[in-house]
């Protein structure tokens, strides 16, 4: 069979595949499979650096060795486990048989490669694995790329922050506001769930076949095992979990799904509101040389980065979502149903991570219109009835709102000639008068320069 990419099943091994490229060493076969050898080796080591030492002629300087087996660790030999696993039938045995060939070259260590997997059901390998994955995945991968996104935003509320613009509240025209500061409400929104992304903190264990040490004390009954594990998933990077059936129940997991899919969620906020920007002329879009708009009209200029982004997140929520929901429940000590659905962490984080590459594509190719702009604000000069009458309320004039309704609501085109008449027939002080005649749409945006550029 060809591997070919366009043989791939998935987008994110065909199309996308240069995009989603750095999830690869996480997520893929070979990377499951390398942090599987990771975990077998740490935990024999662990075990040859305190246990195996009171056992005769254990070659504890040999340890070291195991560092350079996992260093050098290639596609060849995860090729040659899953050459074994087509024997056994099991994916984490294989890797204790594949590791039993290796001892098998290095004198003094094969009499101790029973040692290897000591105590251990394959969750214990595995739910290590997957919190190493994830964390190693969030913080080289993840973050980087979204803080691409948060600093690409911050710069354009910055330059944006002077940019009057006609706000929309229930899609008609509202209270001004800038450009810069309806940009900066994501950044503050998205550095929050950034926060909050990064904190998340993953537990681990490696108790054994139902979380109670059972044959670890059966056969080492001295030792303080709990103690011992927990040191163990601690220097790993992990935080312990001391109570657990056979599997971790994987709310740490959850937890993290659930802050991807919040991020996705403010995201899929920002790519509508920016679609909707372009689509009023607020925004224009750098073209490229040779590329094709639609196939039929030649002048459109589409925003296909904010709909794949759209896209690839309703894809990556509806998985993230599920992950979240069904990783911590399991039947009595343990069920398989968590494990097929764990091998799609990656292609959850894959449409995240495409998500987030067309955000930051589209983000880049903003042209801001100001002409477009300033004409939706002198076409509204109805939105000056917020200021006149709280102007009205503040020196005493009888229903001041109702006033301005009667005036402006429903009533088509109020220009300026309407409004500003209305203003110099009121009992307010002259200088107060003049000021509100001063105003234009253009002018009145409150603190949003500020708080744009404050961003």
């Amino acid at each position: 069979m060809s591997t070919s990419p366009l043989h791939a099943l998935s987008p994110l091994d065909g199309r996308y595949q240069q995009k989603v490229a750095g999830l690869r060493l996480y997520f893929s076969e070979y990377g499951l499979i390398r942090y599987r050898v990771r975990i077998e080796i740490e935990w024999f080591k662990a075990l040859g650096q305190s246990i195996l030492l009171r056992e005769a002629n254990f070659p504890v300087e040999s340890l070291a060795e195991l560092d350079q087996l996992l260093e050098n660790f290639s596609l060849n030999d995860a090729q040659a486990i899953k050459t074994i696993e087509t024997q056994t039938n099991h994916d984490v045995k294989a890797i204790e048989y594949w590791l039993k060939q290796q001892f098998a070259g290095q004198p003094g260590m094969a009499a101790f490669s029973e040692y290897i997997h000591f105590g251990c059901t394959s969750e214990d390998i595995n739910n290590l694995c997957h919190g190493l994955m994830l964390i190693d995945s969030r913080d080289q991968v993840m973050l980087p790329a979204l803080d691409r996104i948060i600093d690409q935003l911050a710069a354009l509320a910055r330059e944006f922050a002077d940019t009057p613009m006609l706000a929309r509240t229930h899609g008609q025209p509202a209270t001004p506001t800038t450009m810069g500061k309806e940009i900066a409400n994501f950044v503050h929104r998205l550095r929050q769930g950034r926060k909050g992304l990064a904190k998340v903190a993953i537990s681990g264990k490696i108790n054994g076949a139902v979380g109670n040490y059972n044959a670890h004390v059966v056969t080492y009954p001295d030792v303080d095992w709990e103690s011992f594990a927990q040191n163990f998933v601690e220097g790993l990077g992990l935080g312990f979990n001391p109570y657990t059936t056979q599997i971790e129940p994987h709310d740490g997991l959850a937890e993290l799904f659930d802050a991807y899919a919040r991020i996705n969620t403010i995201l899929l906020g920002l790519n509508r509101d920016i679609w909707g920007y372009i689509s009023l002329g607020y925004f224009r879009q750098k073209t490229r040389a040779g590329e094709v708009g639609s196939s039929t009209m030649p002048h459109k200029v589409n925003p296909i980065d904010f709909e794949n982004a759209e896209g690839n997140i309703g894809i990556a929520n509806a998985l993230l979502h599920h992950l979240a929901e069904k990783l911590p429940v399991s039947r009595w000590q343990r069920d398989l149903t968590d494990s097929t659905v764990l091998r799609n962490m990656g292609v959850a984080l894959g449409h995240t991570l495409l998500a987030y590459d067309s955000c930051l594509k589209g983000l880049c190719k903003l042209e801001i219109n100001p002409v477009r702009l300033s004409a939706d604000l002198q076409g509204a000069w109805e939105v000056l009835a917020e200021p006149v009458q709280t102007i009205m309320r503040r020196y005493g004039i009888v229903n001041p709102y109702e006033q301005l309704k009667e005036l402006t609501r429903g009533k088509g085109e109020i220009n300026q000639e309407i409004l500003q008449n209305f203003i110099r027939q009121l009992d307010i002080p002259e200088a107060e008068k003049n000021r509100l005649l001063q105003l234009s749409p253009q002018a009145y945006i409150g603190l949003a320069a500020q708080l744009a550029r404050r961003i």
